[in-house]
């Protein structure tokens, strides 16, 4: 086993050494023992013991002339080089736009640096004030952001983002790697792992012709590291290089093209107009082996000299993707799911059996159909099936069938091209699917959807593929869709009005979201919930909750909502039954609304009502009450069509016409004298 080979870490900061020291260590522990130098705390003064490796900050000394008076002669030396964590940049990113913000360091050159590199990195957004000690300190600032120099911020900061420590480039470790031929580590998963989660630019294309020429087995691994597809050719327009993704989109062996002219290899890549030009060319689409691919040729200059080329290739659908993210920023429409299943409130069996169900039911790409009565909270399960999902990094975009004419939303979920009709936009629109790509489209109110769309809807879910209105080139998609329905889609696909094989298709994962009278004391849970979301302040009396108990909540959740914010307006601690909203409040006593149409006349009624006035009848021969969900039970296995909606309207007319008695939430429903009259009349 070759002995270990010895790198000494040298900074100004003991605090940053030990950083650089530890970074370091954690890809070359089992190669190389570290040890960290500071001159500050004096243990970097004189001349410091020999080492295959002396890595120094550039503040250390103050000058290279300066370093090399403490490390032993003819000692291999290199500078320190830092970034910052795309997870630190992410905060920074949350800054509210446009405001001024100190970056508090050691020094005034130090956090002049961080700060020009933070704005290589994008953060531009707001007005960076370098902050040091002994600086005059800036009025109207509220905010600080230092790399772990929190002792130097001013006091009563209103907000203090701490980066910690600068961390070493993976450029920096590459470089350490290849003066200590230590190669072979840059392939382990530590250091993929590492160059993933550090902020850094890329290596220019000349700097990285330049080590090819040097060093062409570690160019190889830089190039491999890329995400695109490379090919790279000399003055001469000779293949040189190719990437195992260039290999992979192109169909060619590396090995069998390097050395040949690329316009024998590599046709449809215009390598000799870049090295006459001396200029990059813009991005151009060519189809390789029936795959669209994305081409950008940039020319390498080295000392006033094109001495190469080099070609990016892309998947034309991952350049796609990158466009749709953006079409999706400049259009603001907030495609994100801004719910998870911890914000579903409830501790109801039938509640808790949804969550747990959908939970699993998320991770599959299958489509999801949610069933449930008005106000129960579809949308916000859609949400939560996103995050759960494997697409949650992706978009998630909702729109509401019913809500637009059938023009307008074949346009909206397909989007549409230039001069497509009268008004559309100059340029034309991305559709819904596209803007949904790589995420999830949730289709509220699906049942209102006319036929002619719902054969665009199934190609669409079939195919992964739409055309926009007015355009003829297909666009693929990859999207998920979660469908909501608060009608009964099955009695819609026996009518005609809804087609089968697109019922079938989007009822892969049915899920039914229980109502509120179903969800026992949920609704008290529910409550309190909105009570503090609305800033309320109030107590329900025992009537009232008891009310709550027997009230059927046709609005379900969004009607207790509303009940909710009436109450904060009463003005009473205690809400009693004269505070209930004139649209909630329906005394014991008092019969349901009656039916929207005509009831039926008795010798005119339907086979599903016979079937529920029979059970009725059948359970007052036992003395006792018959609930919903045991007429649910029993008409599916009896075989008789039936849906909840149904069985609710049923009831209901049943009650206004004094045939039974139907009490709210679990006390089940009894047939009255004249109820059980009419059974034995037809009996008779």
């Amino acid at each position: 086993m070759a002995p270990k080979k010895k790198i000494s870490v040298i900074a100004l900061d003991p605090r940053a050494g030990e950083s650089y020291r530890s970074d370091i260590e954690s890809l070359f522990a089992d190669a190389a023992e570290v040890s960290a130098f500071s001159v500050l705390d004096g243990s970097a003064a004189g001349v410091l013991e020999r080492a295959d490796l002396f890595v120094a900050s550039t503040d250390a000394y103050g000058s290279p002339e300066e370093l090399m008076r403490h490390v032993p002669i003819d000692s291999q030396t290199m500078a320190v080089e830092v970034s910052f964590r795309w997870s630190e940049l992410r905060k920074l990113k949350e800054l509210p736009a446009g405001s001024r913000v100190l970056f508090v360091n050691m020094t005034q050159t130090m956090a002049r640096e961080a700060i020009a590199q933070l704005e290589q990195f994008g953060i531009t957004h707001i007005q960076w004030i370098p902050f040091y000690p002994g600086a005059a300190e800036a009025p109207d600032v509220h905010i600080a952001v230092t790399p772990d120099e929190a002792r130097y911020v001013p006091p009563g900061m209103e907000t203090v983002v701490n980066l910690g420590q600068r961390v070493c480039t993976s450029g920096m470790m590459i470089e350490i790697a290849l003066r200590l031929g230590l190669e072979s580590l840059l392939e382990g998963a530590a250091f993929q792992r590492y160059a993933r989660e550090v902020a850094t630019s890329n290596y220019s294309f000349d700097r990285m012709f330049a080590r090819s020429i040097r060093l062409e087995s570690q160019f190889h691994i830089l190039m491999e590291s890329l995400e695109d597809g490379v090919i790279g050719v000399n003055e001469k327009g000779e293949v040189f290089a190719c990437s195992s993704r260039a290999e992979e989109m192109t169909c060619v062996s590396a090995a069998l093209v390097q050395g040949r002219r690329c316009g024998e290899v590599f046709p449809y890549i215009p390598f000799a107009q870049c090295l006459q030009s001396r200029q990059t060319l813009p991005v151009k689409a060519v189809k390789v082996q029936g795959v669209n691919l994305s081409v950008e040729v940039v020319p390498v200059i080295r000392q006033n000299a094109c001495i190469g080329a080099f070609a990016l290739l892309q998947r034309f659908n991952d350049v796609e993707a990158r466009q749709n993210d953006l079409r999706s920023q400049l259009f603001h429409k907030g495609h994100y799911a801004k719910y998870s299943f911890a914000d579903v409130v409830g501790q109801s069996g039938a509640i808790r059996r949804t969550k747990e169900t959908l939970a699993r039911m998320a991770r599959s790409e299958s489509p999801v159909l949610l069933i449930g009565e008005t106000g129960t909270g579809k949308e916000l399960f859609a949400h939560a099936v996103h995050q759960a999902s494997r697409r949650s990094e992706g978009p998630f975009v909702a729109i509401n069938v019913a809500a637009f004419p059938e023009n307008l939303l074949e346009s909206e979920l397909f989007g549409y091209e230039e001069g497509a009709f009268t008004g559309a936009r100059k340029g034309g629109r991305p559709g819904l699917f596209e803007l949904a790509h790589r995420g999830t489209l949730f289709l509220d109110e699906v049942e209102g959807m006319s036929p002619a769309l719902q054969i665009k809807l199934l190609r669409a879910l079939q195919e992964r593929e739409v055309m926009r209105v007015g355009g003829n080139r297909i666009i693929c998609v990859d999207v998920r869709v979660v469908a909501a329905t608060n009608e009964a889609l099955e009695q819609k696909v026996r009518e005609g009005s809804f087609r089968r094989d697109l019922y079938y298709r989007l009822s892969t994962l049915p899920v039914l979201i229980p109502p509120l009278t179903e969800r026992g004391d949920d609704m008290f849970l529910l409550t309190e919930h909105f009570r503090r979301e609305l800033g309320g302040s109030f107590r329900l009396t025992e009537p009232v909750k008891d009310f709550f108990r027997r009230h059927a909540w046709p609005g379900n959740i969004r009607e207790l909502r509303n009940a909710v914010e009436y109450f904060i307006y009463t003005g009473h601690e205690d809400v009693g039954m004269e505070d209930l909203p004139p649209t909630l409040f329906l005394s014991e006593g008092a019969p349901p609304r009656p039916s929207a149409s005509p009831p039926p006349a008795e010798g005119e009624a339907s086979g599903a009502f016979r079937f529920v006035l029979s059970r009725l009848y059948a359970a007052s021969e036992e003395g006792v009450p018959m609930g919903r969900e045991t007429l649910l039970r029993q008409a599916r296995e009896a075989h008789v069509p039936l849906s909840q909606r149904e069985v609710r309207d049923i009831l209901a007319d049943m009650a206004a016409r004094g045939l039974a008695r139907v009490s709210r939430g679990r006390g089940g429903s009894q047939l009255t004298p004249k109820g059980r009259a009419l059974w034995e009349k037809g009996q008779s």
